[in-house]
């Protein structure tokens, strides 16, 4: 099946035969569905801290930075925002010349609302010789849509979304990429120092440094603190392979083999090279300006003060374990931790001897810690907090995506239809061992949580494989705590009239 010009191709992307094979072997058997035992709610795998409670962890966390870890950053920014605009691109190319749908007459009627609209306007004088308002007053619409989307314009339809204007302030309008620098500043920074790490396509990663040289040194001196900003690229090797829908290779017309982005679940190998003690994991477009900041770096250091908390305690049951001289008081003390606070339960668990009971201890604290913020359902699309069943026989805490649900399984689709609450991919991560040294986050990944989805390629169809998503598949094996963070840390902009929400003006 494999020709010598395949393996060729193959090797130079970093990928060997056998992973080929067990990925075109994916194809035939697909995924199994993840085994239910509930949706998480508050009091059954989520936690709510009270006011008090929440003082203390930010205290903790406080302390924590002052102690001089190191604490990164980690956006995921790679991508077109080309999804924003899909409803302005179907306007330019429509068949009628001013807007007929609600979402065209709510982009132009607001368009001074916009924060790049100053920045389009001086595109239109360039290109047309007129402002956006005389445009519009000659129904010339659309030469204003296309100065916004392509290349002899602002090119918004091919930039990524980290480089896309998107609030006002009075000495400029900001980008995604600036307001995650300030909120690193704001939580995230030790010694003075702020690390900020963002993973880029390789053909914007020339724009995200030029950005970085033009603002860095204004929120540095704004903060008083110095940045040390990063970049990554999709690795080549997490790429997978692309199969016909009779599960053999599709090839390009070359007769090369077509491979695809394995999804963000490959960013695992990126996050597996940042070297901290804690990172904050957040996605580049949920951003608000400085008057809403507020909240968010609260339950950020929140979060942060819970992680600490529990991987101090933790460290410290592994320590007690290591010098072999603990009483049975003090494993059923461990127990607890393992099943109350990081809501890890094994039904046999009585059933162990003790040798058995600190092996199986051991492995279920020794491993990558997260604390996820969690809000309530409000009905955008997505995955959620589960309770579920591991290879293990053990019960955790897991973010769910709609794929890894039986959808045949009507009392499993209740419990995702019905659940309160909703992953806004906010995350804090210890990925240290007791001993200082960093895991190796590749082996905690559950290989067994990809996806397959329908695709084409010049009107061709085909199958595409996806890995375990970053927060879904790719944690599976860590310990994963869920607390409720309030709905207005969480501002997505999944398009372009998303920046007139309230949020973001």
């Amino acid at each position: 099946m494999l020709s010598q010009e395949d393996l060729k191709q193959i090797a130079l992307k970093g990928i060997t035969e056998k992973q080929i094979n067990n990925q075109l072997e994916q194809f035939k058997t697909g995924f199994p569905f993840l085994k239910l035992e509930a949706a998480a709610t508050i009091g059954h795998g989520i936690t709510a801290p009270a006011e008090e409670e929440r003082k203390a962890f930010e205290e903790k966390w406080n302390a924590y930075k002052a102690e001089g870890r190191k604490i990164v950053k980690f956006v995921p920014a790679s991508g077109a925002a080309s999804r924003m605009f899909k409803d302005m691109f179907a306007f330019i190319s429509a068949g009628y010349d001013t807007p007929e749908t609600d979402f065209e007459k709510k982009y132009f009627n607001n368009i001074h609302s916009f924060a790049f609209y100053e920045a389009l306007n001086g595109v239109c004088k360039e290109n047309n010789g007129k402002d956006i308002d005389t445009l519009i007053a000659e129904g010339n619409y659309k030469a204003v849509a296309a100065n916004m989307l392509n290349a002899e314009g602002m090119n918004y339809g091919q930039l990524p979304k980290g480089l896309l204007l998107f609030h006002k302030y009075e000495d400029g309008a900001r980008t995604p990429m600036e307001e995650h620098l300030v909120e690193g500043a704001l939580y995230a920074a030790s010694n003075k120092q702020a690390n900020i790490h963002f993973t880029v396509s390789h053909e914007h990663i020339g724009l995200f440094k030029k950005k970085v040289e033009e603002k860095a040194g204004i929120f540095a001196a704004r903060h008083g603190i110095e940045y040390n900003i990063s970049f990554s690229e999709q690795k080549s090797c997490t790429d997978t392979i692309a199969a016909n829908t009779d599960n053999t290779p599709f090839r390009n017309e070359d007769g090369s083999l077509l491979f695809r982005p394995g999804g963000h679940g490959a960013l695992i190998e990126n996050l597996n090279e940042i070297d901290a003690d804690v990172i904050f994991i957040k996605n580049i477009d949920n951003v608000v300006p400085d008057r809403l900041k507020a909240e968010t770096v609260e339950y950020k250091q929140v979060i942060a003060g819970i992680l600490v908390s529990l991987q101090e305690k933790a460290f410290g049951y592994l320590r007690l374990l290591d010098t072999g001289s603990y009483s049975h008081e003090q494993l059923e003390d461990i127990i607890r931790f393992v099943q109350n606070d990081l809501c890890c339960r094994k039904e046999d668990i009585k059933h162990l001897e003790d040798a058995e009971l600190v092996i199986y201890l051991r492995n279920k604290l020794n491993r990558p810690m997260r604390v996820c913020g969690v809000v309530k359902n409000v009905g955008e699309p997505g995955g959620g907090p589960f309770l579920t069943y591991n290879a293990d026989g053990t019960v955790s805490l897991q973010i769910l995506e709609s794929s890894q649900i039986d959808t045949d399984n009507t009392e499993y689709m209740e419990m995702f239809r019905n659940g309160t609450h909703f992953n806004p991919v906010d995350l804090v991560c210890a990925v240290k061992d007791y001993k200082g040294n960093s895991f190796d986050l590749t082996q905690f990944v559950d290989k067994t949580t990809g996806f397959i989805s329908s695709k084409s390629k010049n009107g061709k169809e085909l199958k595409a494989l996806e890995l375990p998503g970053l927060w879904n598949g790719a944690m599976s094996n860590w310990n994963t705590v869920f607390v409720e963070v309030p709905l207005g840390t969480f501002n997505p902009v999944k398009t372009v009239n998303d920046l007139l929400r309230d949020q973001h003006q």
